[in-house]
């Protein structure tokens, strides 16, 4: 697909910007993932598996498993740079009714998944300001309304935030890495419970519940997808940003998770609710606990940026196929898709006001991996349907590597339900709600004419 002029007299209506660098595809994609959650899940997954190897094995089985996605999202991405992310390929590989589908889920889980880190922010800021204690829920509101309103303007703006904050926050992350390991004793300290490791069938189920866990903290890896058009070279970009965020973020993660058994024995990182801060006040005192709390805040910050920035491209790519209302596909002069900015601040408010985050959390993993699957699927239909359509970058290692990610994917969708079934059922519930949406939209429908090539 090529690129829109990046004059807003002389683009059509709706068009994107084509603004973008390859900087950006990566940055998106660290500073997306690196966020809340590898400063609280490693206290979670410790909590399911309290054995070092199980504890690490986990870490590297999550990782593995992104990269494998990270392999087959690259294809299709390059082959079909739209904006949109997953909704677009699903759609083309699948037809209608699966593409909105995708579609909604997707944009369901990205906003129960924001409203996790908003919350998450607000310990956070507690934790620094103890005056806001008691106004958590507004202090969330007000920052997801906040950096609404810093990306109205410019998608550009917006994009070069993400660069540098990304940039400054992985240097941090690095720099604690190796503090950790440079000044922590592994053998001072009280080693903390002897806690009985899983056997079984009850392992099968804490590797379900660590699973979740790490997969949250994983949310974002495929973020440069969402600005398929707006990323300049797509082909050749998208795919790059794609590997190398990843691959940056899942190393990061082992040597942050290895470094937190260096300090912390597991008997007491299990159940950590700070694991990262708890390590810090171990490494450096009193202070460690705030320097961690103020490098959490900036990260969620970071994390919320980016998701401010990706989220709405879900419900733009719909209304542009005429699968969501038309109105959502205006995008400003500054390249910012408005409406849809605006709809999904409102649901990201909803999820703050009414759900809890034990929820948010299940229902957010459980669309993501739902969604994986489908697009492993859309993979195997386009390499089947479509073996001639010109492809820039090829999954290495297909059909192998995309057939293991989407068994992984199987897997975890069948425990969960067992494992988890009210958390699975209020996500199937939502999910649901895809039904009476889409009958709807294809009663209003109107196909925006500025956009003859919305199903490829």
């Amino acid at each position: 697909m090529g690129s829109f002029p990046s004059s807003p007299v002389s683009r059509p209506r709706g068009a994107l910007l084509n603004v973008l660098g390859p900087a950006f595809g990566v940055a998106v994609t660290v500073g997306g993932c690196i966020g809340v959650g590898i400063l609280k899940q490693p206290g979670v997954v410790a909590g399911s598996l309290p054995h070092p190897g199980l504890f690490l094995a986990a870490w590297l089985a999550g990782g593995v498993y992104v990269l494998l996605g990270a392999v087959s999202v690259a294809e299709l991405a390059a082959m079909t740079p739209r904006s949109g992310a997953f909704y677009v390929y699903a759609r083309r590989a699948l037809g209608e009714y699966a593409g909105f589908v995708t579609g909604w889920a997707h944009w369901l889980g990205l906003c129960s998944g924001a409203a996790f880190i908003y919350m998450s922010l607000t310990e956070y800021f507690v934790a620094l300001v103890p005056a806001a204690d008691g106004w958590e829920r507004a202090v969330a509101v007000l920052t997801v309304v906040g950096l609404a309103a810093v990306h109205w303007r410019s998608v550009r703006r917006a994009g070069r935030i993400q660069e540098l904050t990304a940039l400054a926050q992985g240097v941090a992350f690095l720099a604690l890495i190796v503090a950790f390991l440079a000044l922590g004793d592994p053998g001072a300290g009280d080693p903390g419970p002897a806690l009985p490791v899983p056997t079984g069938w009850v392992l099968l189920g804490a590797g379900v519940l660590a699973f979740q866990a790490i997969l949250q903290t994983y949310d974002g890896w495929e973020g440069a997808i969402y600005f398929g058009e707006e990323v300049r070279d797509p082909g050749r970009n998208l795919p790059r940003a794609i590997f190398l965020g990843t691959l940056a973020v899942v190393v990061i993660y082992f040597f942050v998770n290895l470094s937190l058994l260096y300090v912390l024995p597991v008997g007491r990182l299990a159940g950590q609710p700070m694991a990262v801060s708890a390590a810090a006040v171990e490494v450096f005192g009193g202070a460690g606990g705030t320097v961690v709390f103020a490098l959490g805040t900036a990260s969620i910050l970071v994390a919320c940026n980016a998701g401010t920035l990706q989220t709405p491209r879900v419900l733009l790519a719909m209304s542009r196929d005429g699968l969501f209302f038309p109105q959502a596909a205006r995008v400003n002069a500054g390249g910012t898709p408005t409406v849809a900015l605006g709809l999904t601040t409102a649901a990201i408010v909803a999820f703050l006001v009414t759900g809890t985050i034990a929820e948010l959390l299940a229902v957010l993993t459980f669309f993501l991996v739902a969604n994986y699957a489908l697009v492993f699927v859309a993979l195997f239909v386009l390499r089947w349907r479509e073996p001639d359509a010109p492809r820039p970058f090829r999954a290495w290692g297909y059909p192998w590597t995309s057939g293991l990610a989407l068994l992984g994917s199987l897997v975890y969708l069948g425990v969960a339900i067992w494992a988890d079934p009210p958390n699975s059922l209020y996500a199937v519930l939502l999910l649901a709600g895809s039904v009476p949406v889409y009958c709807l939209v294809r009663w209003v429908r109107v196909r925006p004419s500025a956009f003859p090539d919305a199903g490829r």
